[in-house]
């Protein structure tokens, strides 16, 4: 059964330590009613707290979005810690590219807004590790957050903020709750200027008309939930693309829906 809610913006952490200033800051409240993770909100934020993990994080995502009833475009966001080879702790980064070290899958979150901080890539692994890879930061969350999330939303309101909590010189082993409280809180303004940001865009992609999507479904038969993919897609056609039409001549509405989701993966990709 699900909860009534109007939430805009959903949170996911790991840890309860990289959640506590957040949820100080906001004010958020412990939903008690539920168990299975932990799930602070006020009126306008939603955050989960997921435990660490690709599978943990998929779980929490899942979960948060089963319970509540977003609207169309909700805002997710994945914040949290992250090693890199020589980048100081407390060095902010939002990420750009996202490589599972297990299945070598690769996710472009788009950067369609001006970031508050420099972007970087980073690779998520399924255990720690004893050594950093060569340029990108390393966590445990990040892919399956994004892969994920793109079940619920359109991409360009996914990202991911990371803050180096280790490097060579300062390793895994020196990291306290205490020390991850204080990163996330020293870096507050730009989390809130990456809300603000994606709020802007969330409103930009809502108020959207899409003349070709009624002309659409006068052509295909879609199912209720193949309608709102099109729609989603539809909408980041024109948001990364500045297109409002996509000609393909399909057989099928499936046919149609996957040929618009490759292109603008492909449209992703050279952004």
């Amino acid at each position: 059964m699900k909860t009534q809610a109007c939430q805009k913006l959903f949170l996911y952490l790991a840890l309860p330590c990289e959640a506590k200033p957040i949820v100080d800051r906001y004010r958020l409240k412990k939903d008690i009613n539920l168990h299975a993770f932990a799930v602070y909100s006020n009126d306008a934020i939603c955050l989960t707290v997921t435990g660490i993990g690709k599978t943990a994080m998929a779980a929490g995502l899942a979960y948060t979005q089963a319970l509540f009833s977003p609207n169309s475009y909700p805002i997710m966001l994945n914040i949290g810690i992250a090693g890199h080879k020589n980048h100081s702790v407390g060095s902010v980064f939002v990420i750009d590219k996202i490589t599972d070290a297990d299945t070598e899958r690769r996710f472009y979150p788009p950067l369609v807004y001006k970031p508050p901080c420099l972007s970087n890539s980073l690779v998520t692994v399924s255990k720690p590790q004893a050594t950093y890879p060569n340029e990108s930061l390393c966590d445990m969350e990040a892919s399956a957050f994004y892969e994920t999330a793109t079940r619920f939303t359109t991409s360009e309101l996914i990202q991911c903020v990371k803050i180096v909590s280790d490097n060579e010189a300062s390793p895994a082993q020196n990291i306290q709750p205490k020390m991850v409280s204080e990163l996330i809180a020293e870096h507050l303004s730009t989390i809130e200027k990456v809300l603000f940001e994606l709020t802007v865009l969330q409103k930009s992609i809502a108020e959207q008309e899409m003349p070709d999507f009624e002309s659409i479904l006068q052509q295909y038969r879609f199912s209720f939930a193949e309608q709102a993919q099109l729609k989603k897609l539809l909408s980041r056609h024109r948001l990364i693309n500045n297109q409002d039409s996509f000609d393909f001549a399909a057989k099928t509405g499936k046919e149609y829906l996957n040929a618009l989701k490759q292109y603008l993966e492909q449209s992703e990709f050279y952004l």
